[in-house]
């Protein structure tokens, strides 16, 4: 045989299969956040159904809304790119950027279609292709989508040809033979409303790898196919919320004196009227109660609306927790201040001296529980003046959370709100104590209430700020 052609039969057998294996890769940057309506429409349709029909995309995730790291990326896109602040947000280059759920939805298949071939591109408007891409030197923490896999960036090192080649080949038991990892429980990962799950993980250094279809054992055997097997979406997300901050804000507002103060006055309402029904004493008492919770419960749900419209600017959202921490600090302080030099009506801690008298006036005529319930709806608009502080950090501190899932720690909240509430009517319909006793006791220790409000919130503003919680 001539020397050329078996030269040339060695040189194909080489590259042979690097050119069967080359992919025209579709590579894009895709923000968005856990909370944001409209990304939990549109980030199915693009981190599941597209990666299915289009096996050639790449997706690179930032989520910017609980990933604090992520959030300044946006304004780099836009500086570069000027893809704009909002999220979703697509980008595939200067072109192709479509921002909101339906422009995504209906524009992501068609793109990659169309494009055949693009590089990834990067905060400084620079572009590199998946195979030149420097993986551990993505800002932030992405985590990169192909097919039904995706890597997740936890740290700043890893073998980057073995990850590119997982990402890239169907065949994983191969290409992790010889290698070291880690077989790790695959972890559920959060996506705006939902969450995906997956059946086989693996940890490389500061990454790591899940998959779903081809498994295998701990010595590395193969023990399934190579099929791909569509990522699972469930309903519900699998997102650490720190219920103790919920339970220690609530505390703070429950111990609030001004909420009591105004019971006590409809207790003395209803008692004036008619002193010998404790009967009607204890259904007006939980009249008013129910409606306290209840208008609370909207409230919550109002300000947790507009801090997710708020948070939509990504330059407000990435200092917010930090200043809801400080608001939490300035709060604890001035009920410090009142424990220290106690004036009544103080500002940000008890309701203005001016609202007393009008409060007063319309409890007065309450004689019946349907009588204590309307006024408990209409009074809460006075107590806010003293109670919404806690409240709108809660708020801040949920809104990056879907509507939802904010149902239960807002109920969780309230009910710890309204608890010395209820306990005040029942301790008096009991006749343990008596009206009298009770504003007797709330007034000798309102300080100390003040005081112990104040430490609870500067010590959580502190820890907000500095990260920890």
């Amino acid at each position: 045989m001539n020397k050329r052609i078996i030269l040339f039969l060695i040189i194909l057998t080489l590259f042979l299969p690097s050119l069967v294996c080359a992919q025209d890769i579709v590579c894009s940057v895709y923000f968005t956040g856990i909370g944001c309506p409209h990304c939990a429409n549109s980030d199915p349709v693009v981190l599941k159904d597209a990666l299915t029909e289009n096996n050639n995309l790449v997706v690179i995730e930032y989520e910017i809304y609980q990933t604090r790291e992520n959030a300044p990326l946006i304004t780099e896109y836009n500086e570069n790119y000027g893809s704009d602040l909002g999220v979703p947000l697509l980008i595939f280059n200067e072109d192709y950027q479509p921002i909101g759920d339906k422009p995504i939805i209906q524009g992501v298949s068609s793109i990659t279609s169309y494009l055949k071939q693009n590089e990834c591109p990067l905060p400084d408007g620079t572009k590199e292709s998946f195979d030149d891409l420097s993986l551990n030197s993505l800002p932030g923490k992405p985590k990169i989508w192909h097919k039904n896999k995706i890597l997740m960036k936890k740290g700043s090192s890893g073998d980057e040809i073995l990850l590119k080649e997982l990402m890239l080949n169907d065949n994983i038991t191969e290409v992790l033979k010889n290698n070291t990892f880690e077989i790790i429980e695959p972890e559920n990962v959060p996506l705006s409303g939902s969450y995906l799950q997956f059946e086989n993980a693996v940890k490389i250094d500061d990454w790591v790898f899940q998959w779903n279809g081809d498994s295998m054992n701990i010595d590395g055997n193969n023990t399934g196919n190579n099929s791909n097997t569509n990522t699972t979406i469930t309903d519900g997300r699998k997102t650490e919320l720190t219920w103790a901050k919920i339970m220690s804000l609530a505390a703070v507002d429950a111990v609030n004196p001004c909420a009591l103060a105004v019971l006590i006055l409809m207790l003395t309402a209803i008692l004036s009227y008619n002193p010998k029904s404790k009967r009607n004493l204890l259904f007006a008492g939980f009249a008013f109660v129910i409606a306290v919770f209840v208008m609370y419960f909207i409230y919550g749900l109002i300000i947790i609306k507009c801090f997710q419209i708020v948070q939509a600017l990504t330059s407000v959202r990435v200092w917010l927790y930090k200043i809801l921490g400080a608001a939490a600090v300035i709060l604890g302080l001035f009920n410090i201040r009142d424990f220290i030099s106690y004036k009544p009506g103080s500002i940000g801690t008890e309701m203005p001296l001016f609202l007393r008298p009008k409060v007063k006036k319309v409890i007065s005529g309450v004689t019946s529980p349907k009588g204590a319930f309307i006024v408990g709806l209409f009074v809460t608009l006075f107590l806010l003046p003293c109670t919404i502080g806690p409240y709108i950090i809660t708020g801040g501190i949920l809104c990056s959370f879907a509507m939802l899932h904010n149902i239960l720690p807002l109920l969780f909240y309230n009910l710890i709100f309204v608890s010395p509430m209820l306990l005040v009517v029942f301790i008096v319909y009991q006749g343990f104590k008596n009206v009298d006793d009770i504003n007797k006791w709330k007034e000798k220790h309102i300080t100390h209430l003040h005081l112990a409000a104040g430490i609870i919130m500067v010590l959580l503003g502190i820890a907000m700020v500095l990260g920890l919680v």
